[in-house]
């Protein structure tokens, strides 16, 4: 019996291979392994709604799996779809955060239900944001307006450079009160303080009853770091970033060479 019992999987550039599908392998090798006792939790910088077909085509509802949206400002229980933690961002920066987008001529988005929510509808990021997510987007005459409700998260969308000194900028105005960093050279993301894959993670052990002995984590991206090195077992994909390699216990196949299911082969 593996001493494994929960999987967490970072979604884009690990479990789905470029062009955002699962293979049927790694698919097959999932819902296996489900049946055989082990629980999936999707880990993502991905909105709530653009995780969920995923998880449905893992048929993770059946098999008690979970959600860790928004880089772990949300965690849901997919059988029952109960919120079991939320952070969302104060209402208060909310103006200083449009301001930066504006006075750099970025886009700001952010998310309501389904819907990607922004001015610009027609900007190649944003486009690419509601690709990787499956979901349609509204576009709105003024954002700040728009947006009156809670926002789990932020993105404002631009070419790297630029975006870069822009980051470099916010994060220092901004590092008392929130979270800002690149998921992607031309993706900046603003969340709650203390968003934070392994910190959500860990809450979500705490509720379920489980080790962090008992989990692997497998990651390739910056942000999927402090899971890897919080995790009972660490896993890069080939493909990762050096330092995303250089964190982990084990180095998989790329994710166009179903990494994800060589780990559950060899280790669970």
């Amino acid at each position: 019996m593996s001493q494994y019992k929960l999987l967490v999987l970072d979604i884009d550039g690990t479990l789905t291979k470029k062009d955002k599908t699962i293979s049927p392998y790694t698919k097959e090798t999932l819902i296996n392994a489900q049946k055989e006792g082990l629980r999936i939790v999707l880990a993502s910088g991905r909105p709530t709604y653009g995780i969920a077909p995923i998880a449905e085509k893992l048929h993770m509802s059946e098999y008690e799996g979970y959600i860790l949206s928004y880089n772990g400002g949300e965690i849901i229980d997919w059988t029952t779809r109960e919120i079991l933690y939320a952070n969302v961002l104060d209402d208060a920066v909310k103006p200083y955060l449009y301001q930066c987008a504006k006075n750099n001529g970025f886009q700001i988005l952010s998310y309501c239900d389904e819907y990607i929510v922004t001015e610009n509808a027609e900007d190649k990021y944003v486009r690419h944001e509601a690709f990787l997510n499956k979901m349609p987007i509204r576009q709105v005459a003024n954002f700040l307006d728009e947006v009156t409700y809670k926002l789990p998260k932020c993105l404002i969308v631009g070419d790297p450079e630029p975006l870069h000194r822009l980051e470099i900028e916010m994060a220092e105005k901004l590092k008392d009160k929130m979270g800002v960093f690149r998921s992607e050279p031309f993706f900046l993301e603003l969340v709650p303080k203390g968003i934070d894959k392994a910190k959500c993670l860990k809450i979500l052990l705490e509720k379920i009853g489980f080790k962090r002995e008992e989990m692997i984590a497998c990651g390739d991206g910056f942000n999927d770091i402090s899971m890897i090195e919080f995790a009972g077992l660490g896993v890069a994909m080939a493909n990762a970033q050096e330092p995303v390699r250089h964190a982990a216990d084990y180095i998989t196949l790329s994710n166009e060479e179903d990494g994800v299911a060589k780990v559950v082969e060899l280790f669970c």
